[in-house]
């Protein structure tokens, strides 16, 4: 794709290191950069290896290097060396096929089936509270990272598995059983997952008022939590539910099915979607098998009282239990089970999954088991993990007072890009319906862009004032970069053709913008090899940079020239599809007009 010119540079310096110096140079130690800023040239070969061939000082070696690649590459225009350091400069002539040949091509960034599939998890939300900030960042990096993904040519299944029972689900049914005088997201206008988590509220605080009496009844406070009725209550709520309990059963089904109805809208809010679903409730007793497999294999060992135990002391980790002196599963066991069903049912090259960083542990746990127990398929496995995400103080408060409702999040993100977006004018002409679209887009955009552009495993301080910003590094300027492009397209009445321009010279904003561009398929590649939606974020936002610089210093309407009034505006078009398929995936739409 657009790194032939890169592979055809390495090829020639080891030719030029055997030509000049006698000597064969592995490519591994030859290193390739795009020129710095401040200096001549877009690429830049480093020759302090070379040094030790050649025998000559870097400067003297770059020299040489630099007059035998121009000799034989063409698209070389000049070079200069800077210390160790061989810049060099290409003609107009190879940028401008670049964009006619490369970057123009219907084909160009798109990648065939490399005939390799790929589980990616991601949001394993619990069915008794709704969506939290938390949970925003792990959708939207999972979703994301499907999507680089599947891009770069892999087949993806994007997977959700939902924490659907528990104590903590018990906990909201006890506590609506009690106290809900039969209120349903009907009767009360409340979405599902809101009011299955105001129960789960009422719950804790209730349970607190008991072991306070408790506890002025003389018990300690470990006794009073341990016999407040309550508690008991949903324990023994768990042990009827695993025994089958038709009411139970019935009564968990129901406010279940409320929470998946308040968990779509979330969803399809997000803009984010899944493939397959797998439901604890359905996984929790797997696993238990795989311990007698272990047993069998010698992995596992057990202890006096019957529990089952594996030492990774050689792994660097601990021991670790796998099954209850009772026979009853603890998390790992049911983990184990599970990522041996994935595997059955799809046989991915590779699972990913999109967990914060507080089971960084476990997930060590979990795959060093999975080796032990010799699943060739857990070198594939891969634990994504990142960082929780903080709000200035006292911003957006939750129902539950200690975390952000995504929903809530969503409307505090919808009503700053409204207010942003009016006070700067951008709605003029649109109607009600497009501006309220468009408000939709902005914000999603803001929150999305703000959450994807770092590294996954930096903790965040998330203030939605400043992600909606049309300047700087965000998602609006990115977004208001590709309204400008189609503005300039529709002012010129552009109709993309196949017809190659090829203006006389190029100037060093066109040239820049170009080289950019071209990096494109790289950078999915990059992204998708590295699980990192950050590396598009970043590319995208030097496009609209460059495509804004560009915009100021050069006409485009009014260029002197025919050809190069075309040619600027293949380049528009060309910034624009960059911009809108880098942003897709990263769950980002782009508007058409602002």
């Amino acid at each position: 794709m657009a790194n032939s010119i890169q592979e055809l540079l390495i090829e020639k310096t080891v030719e030029a290191v055997n030509a000049l110096y006698g000597s064969e140079i592995p490519v591994s130690q030859l290193a390739l950069q795009e020129t710095r800023k401040e200096f001549e040239g877009q690429l830049t070969i480093v020759v302090f290896p070379v040094t030790r061939f050649s025998k000559k000082s870097p400067e003297v070696t770059g020299t040489e290097i630099g007059a035998y690649l121009k000799s034989q590459i063409k698209e070389i225009e000049a070079f200069n060396v800077i210390k160790g350091f061989l810049n060099l400069s290409f003609t107009d002539v190879y940028w401008i096929e670049q964009l006619n040949s490369q970057i123009l091509d219907p084909q160009f960034a798109q990648f065939p089936k490399n005939g390799k599939k790929v589980m990616v998890e991601y949001s394993s939300p619990n069915t008794n509270k709704p969506l939290h900030l938390g949970h925003v960042r792990n959708n939207l990096l999972g979703f994301s990272v499907a999507e680089i993904l599947n891009a770069a040519g892999f087949e993806v299944i994007k997977a959700n598995l939902v924490n659907d029972r528990g104590i903590h689900i018990c906990k909201s049914m006890l506590a609506w059983q009690k106290f809900g005088e039969g209120r349903t997201p009907e009767s009360t206008g409340i979405k599902g997952d809101h009011l299955v988590g105001e129960y789960y509220v009422v719950f804790d605080k209730e349970y607190k008022k008991e072991i306070d009496a408790l506890k002025a009844e003389g018990q300690t406070e470990e006794e009073a939590k341990k016999n407040a009725p309550l508690i008991k209550e949903a324990q023994a709520m768990l042990q009827q539910w695993e025994a089958g309990n038709e009411e139970v059963i019935s009564l968990w089904k129901t406010m279940n099915a409320w929470v998946y109805a308040g968990f779509d809208e979330t969803y399809k809010q997000l803009g984010v979607a899944f493939d397959k679903f797998y439901y604890e409730s359905d996984t929790y007793l797997l696993g238990k098998d795989i311990i007698q497999e272990g047993l069998d294999k010698g992995v596992f060992f057990k202890k006096e009282d019957n529990s089952v135990w594996i030492d990774l002391t050689e792994e660097g980790l601990d021991e670790k239990l796998v099954l209850r002196g009772d026979g009853t599963s603890v998390y790992i066991t049911q983990d184990l089970g599970t990522a041996q069903l994935k595997y059955d049912e799809f046989q991915m090259d590779e699972s990913i999954y999109v967990v914060g960083n507080e089971q960084d542990y476990h997930f060590k746990v979990l795959f060093a088991i999975l080796k032990k127990l010799g699943k060739d398929w857990a070198e594939g496995l891969f634990h994504l993990s990142y960082g929780m995400v903080d709000l200035p103080h006292g911003k957006m408060k939750s129902r539950e007072g200690t975390v952000v409702d995504a929903d809530e999040l969503m409307q505090e993100m919808f009503d700053t890009a409204k207010q942003r977006t009016e006070e700067l004018g951008k709605t003029e002409g649109l109607a009600e319906e497009e501006k309220a679209n468009l408000y939709h887009t902005l914000g999603q955009g803001a929150l999305k862009y703000f959450l994807l552009k770092v590294d996954p495993k930096k903790r965040l301080l998330f203030n939605p004032a400043e992600t909606v910003d049309f300047q700087g590094h965000t998602g609006p300027f990115i977004q208001y970069t590709h309204a400008r492009i189609k503005s300039v397209l529709r002012k010129a009445d552009y109709v993309a053709t196949a017809a190659k321009v090829t203006p006389a010279a190029i100037s060093s904003y066109e040239r820049d913008l170009i080289q950019t561009l071209a990096n494109y398929p790289a950078i999915i590649e990059a992204a998708a090899k590295e699980f990192s939606p950050a590396q598009i974020a970043n590319f995208v936002y030097e496009v609209a940079k460059l495509y804004n610089k560009f915009y100021h210093e050069e006409s485009i309407l009014k260029a002197e020239q025919e050809e190069v009034k075309q040619f600027r505006l293949h380049l528009s078009a060309a910034a624009a599809k960059v911009i809108s398929n880098a942003m897709n995936l990263l769950g980002i739409q782009v508007p058409e007009r602002m």
